[in-house]
């Protein structure tokens, strides 16, 4: 979509491409992010309405700025926690900022069930275009805040948020607020290293879904792509099957597949070993870089589709997870209708999952 879709707000100075983040592990804390064109005084400057003591699963209603450049936003913060709490994600990859992306986005934003988002990576694309035009950063973030704004999105980094530029043509002033008493932050930059050392916080009789962020898929029968993440695999699949990973999101491949349970751990070339089998402690993988992107779908799978493969499908969308409790987790993938704007996305693949910490059994579609 052309810059101009996307224009300044109102109001001198006005807070510009806000969006909020979770800021605790207790959910009753909030990240919030913001730039402006000048860092005058009051520009960083964040007011919540309300009472001073942060309730769970209340609406929280924040101001920025000051005088003649204050836009009012509010959030909800998250359930306690829980193993039996339910909470519903969005689920989004390599969205862009193309008519396409729109489609996706506010096809997700009807659906009143998502609570925050999770975003496999690539977000604006402005690497795509000519000298790396930083002002689609811009415009990816006015684009984003109508949800982003509202509801936390939980970011990984994909292959184009590593960007460069010879020169940037004009510069913002970002600032952040925080509505927490304790704060923990890891960066999406991070190692899988690192993921292993947070595993070591997680205790899954609070908390029992272990879900994963990546960008480059491990499980992918499209030739876009085809076993680019496999030293990845390689590497780390052991370590989640012994920890009994749920779900495994991936973007990067503009196409929509999800995985049946499957691992490759026993991966020996010399003994023929390495073909991905059935196995109740592994993953299901799901490859959701389906957003919308400027570079298009990715339509060249393998055939025949190979047995790992439980669904797949050229065409943009987006994802709910529906967490009920701390067995079971409804999972929808929403086609979006070609050519043409619905309130909501066709549904074209579900399944009832089962948490593979309390309980490992075989799902059906």
């Amino acid at each position: 979509m052309p810059l101009e879709t996307f224009p300044l707000p109102a109001g001198y100075n006005a807070a510009e491409q806000v969006h909020i983040t979770q800021g605790d592990h207790d959910g009753r804390g909030m990240i919030i992010s913001w730039v402006t064109p000048l860092n005058e005084d009051g520009s960083n400057v964040v007011t919540y309405i309300g009472s001073p003591i942060v309730m769970y699963e209340t609406k929280y209603f924040y101001e920025l700025g000051t005088g003649r450049s204050t836009r009012q936003f509010n959030f909800m913060t998250a359930p306690k926690v829980g193993p039996d709490v339910p909470y519903t994600f969005g689920v989004i990859g390599d969205l862009g900022q193309t008519f396409a992306s729109n489609q996706t986005l506010y096809n997700y934003m009807s659906n009143s069930k998502g609570q925050a988002v999770l975003f496999a990576g690539d977000l604006s694309y402005a690497d795509d275009h000519p000298n790396h035009d930083q002002r689609k950063w811009d415009s990816y973030g006015r684009f984003v805040e109508p949800s982003a704004a509202y509801q936390p999105w939980i970011w990984a980094a994909g292959n184009h948020e590593i960007d460069y530029a010879e020169s940037i043509p004009h510069k913002v002033h970002l600032h952040f607020g925080t509505q927490s008493n304790e704060l923990q932050l890891t960066s999406s930059y991070s190692p899988l290293t690192q993921l292993m050392d947070e595993r070591k916080k997680v205790n899954r009789s609070e908390t029992p879904w272990l879900i994963v962020l990546v960008h480059a898929p491990w499980y992918n029968s499209n030739n876009y792509h085809y076993m680019e993440g496999e030293s990845m695999r390689v590497t780390f699949e052991p370590w989640f099957v012994e920890n009994k990973v749920d779900i495994v999101f991936a973007g990067h491949v503009h196409a929509y597949e999800r995985s049946e349970r499957i691992s490759n751990i026993q991966y020996n070339i010399t003994d023929g070993m390495s073909t991905p089998v059935k196995d109740q402690n592994a993953p299901v993988y799901i490859t959701i870089g389906d957003g919308g992107n400027i570079e298009g779908i990715a339509n060249n799978f393998i055939d025949p589709q190979p047995s790992y493969s439980a669904f797949r499908e050229a065409s943009f969308g987006h994802a709910i997870l529906e967490i009920k409790n701390r067995t079971h987790a409804h999972y929808t993938w929403h086609r979006n209708k070609e050519d043409e704007f619905i309130p909501e996305a066709v549904i074209a693949d579900s399944i009832w999952l089962k948490n593979r910490y309390y309980l490992r059994e075989e799902e059906t579609s």
